[in-house]
C-alpha cells in the first residue's frame, strides 16, 4: 500500500516549537501526511489521507486503522505489548 511512505515529500513543514514534534507534509504521490512524536515506532503516531478520500492512522500504541474511503475499514492492534 503506498498509503506509508513519506520518505520523499514534496513540501514539509517543520515543528513550530522545540516542544512540539510535529511534522505535516504533501508526499510524491500527493498525499497529505501528519507526524506526531520523534519516529513511526510505537509511542508516535500518524495520519496520512490520501487523494482517494482513503485514510491510514498509525495510533501511539503501535496500532493501525485504514479506510478506503468507500466505506471499508481495516483495524489492527498492537499485540506485542
Amino acid at each position: 500500500m503506498s498509503t506509508n511512505s513519506n520518505t520523499s515529500n514534496n513540501s514539509q513543514t517543520q515543528p513550530s516549537n522545540n516542544n512540539d514534534n510535529s511534522y505535516s507534509g504533501v508526499n510524491d504521490q500527493g498525499n497529505s501526511w501528519t507526524h506526531h512524536g520523534d519516529s513511526v515506532a510505537p509511542g508516535s503516531s500518524y495520519h496520512y489521507s490520501n487523494k482517494n478520500d482513503s485514510y491510514y492512522y498509525q495510533n501511539p500504541d503501535g496500532s493501525t486503522y485504514y479506510n478506503d474511503g468507500k466505506g471499508n475499514s481495516t483495524y489492527k492492534r498492537n499485540d506485542n505489548k
